[in-house]
């Protein structure tokens, strides 16, 4: 593995925040995740920051054992939020946000966020930048400097000179200064790669998008690339990175590429749910030319025909909000669900639980140690009032959040 980002090397004496996680068992209906199972009377016991056992509810529990009975709410793994941008807010113009933001402020805002998400349930995020920030953010967390979820982070995304989103991310030109921007995000701690392979046109010269993807792999980190048309997609697949984000138009041989190479896609339709939604759209800056256009793609579902087809094909769909992009607040959870199952990139709402769970935690290589609810895996868990499975606006109503057995919400 790479060396270690430097704050790694401090030794903490004591965590600022750093909450207790007592021994509990916790009645109710449980959803572990695994498959279609919804258990109508189960338990989860916890234990050392662990699943000690979960399934249904056994005739007699552990004596001395704090006993949380949710009278009949919902037990879930903690909610997975695979693409989201902690540092951004959801005012309208990002570019200006990114620019004129003093760092200090970002920070804070980073710190809001976190908070919504674990009062929302979200209990890991895959932050993909796209400055640096989130590594200070990842370091906050990591030393309990301030409480938040799990945080996976990319540092800056890496564009060509002038790309797409230019205003924030890492510019690099030519095969070898691909290669520095990435021992950067390396040398700062990044758990990930992000790239920004395409916008109206196709970004980075065969050298240099070969480089960027090989040094990622070298540096024994998943590499993952926006890519959003057919094109882009096919290209980016082929010359290996390990996922797509948002995704969209694709023809059949891309889609058999995808499969052929298991690269699952993150897809990612709040930003147009959401803006096409006047209320929300007006409060965040949205001008209305822009809430008309959205509401005549949200109605256009031929638009979405790729990733469907993708998704019927087997490719694994996972999902993700790009929470902090314009009218998309952190603790907005079941629009982006119900969507996946109205388009059809999911097949219900059990299927869309999955896609914010044991999917996404398969995505991020932690399916060993998150994503379900079952013995032997990390006390990550959340408690809703209602049942997602049948109304996915259940997630509007987290009742509580757990993270390593430790209370966050």
């Amino acid at each position: 593995m790479p060396e270690p980002a430097a704050w790694k090397y401090d030794k903490i004496i004591k965590k600022m925040f750093n909450e207790p996680a007592p021994e509990r068992v916790f009645l109710g209906r449980v959803i572990p995740c695994v498959d279609n199972t919804v258990i109508e009377d189960g338990w989860v016991h916890i234990k050392d920051g662990k699943i000690a056992a979960a399934g249904p509810r056994p005739a007699a529990l552990p004596a001395g054992v704090e006993v949380v009975d949710t009278g009949g709410k919902t037990l879930l793994p903690g909610l997975i939020n695979s693409h989201a941008h902690l540092n951004w807010d959801g005012i309208h113009e990002l570019s200006r946000q990114s620019m004129d933001d003093p760092r200090p402020i970002s920070v804070f805002k980073a710190a809001g966020n976190m908070l919504k998400c674990l009062r929302a349930g979200v209990t890991l995020v895959r932050d993909l930048g796209f400055h640096d920030l989130n590594l200070f953010t990842k370091q906050a967390v990591e030393q309990g400097i301030f409480p938040g979820p799990r945080v996976l982070v990319s540092g800056a995304g890496i564009i060509q000179t002038g790309g797409h989103t230019y205003w924030v991310c890492r510019e690099a030109t030519g095969a070898d200064e691909m290669r520095r921007a990435v021992r950067e995000q390396v040398r700062g701690g990044a758990d990930l790669i992000k790239i920004m392979a395409c916008h109206d046109t196709l970004e980075f010269t065969d050298a240099e998008l070969e480089a960027v993807i090989d040094e990622s792999h070298r540096n024994r980190l998943p590499i993952t690339a926006h890519a959003t048309y057919d094109a882009c997609i096919r290209r980016v697949a082929e010359f290996g990175v390990d996922c797509i984000e948002h995704g969209g138009s694709m023809t059949d041989e891309t889609i058999q590429i995808l499969l052929d190479r298991k690269l699952p896609i993150v897809t990612t339709f709040s930003a147009l749910v959401l803006q096409a939604d006047p209320e929300i759209g007006r409060a965040f800056g949205i001008p209305e030319w822009k809430i008309i256009e959205r509401q005549h793609a949200v109605a256009d579902k031929k638009r979405f025909d790729g990733l469907v087809r993708a998704a019927r094909a087997g490719v694994p769909i996972v999902f993700g909000t790009d929470a902090g992009s314009p009218a998309v607040e952190h603790d907005s959870i079941a629009p982006e669900l119900g969507f996946m199952v109205e388009v059809g990139v999911c097949r219900d709402n059990l299927d869309a639980l999955r896609s914010i769970t044991s999917r996404a935690a398969k995505l991020s290589k932690l399916d060993d140690r998150i994503g379900t609810l079952e013995a032997g895996k990390c006390a990550d868990l959340i408690v809703v009032d209602g049942k997602p499975d049948s109304d996915l606006n259940a997630l509007k109503r987290v009742q509580m959040t757990f993270i390593d057995g430790r209370r966050m919400h």
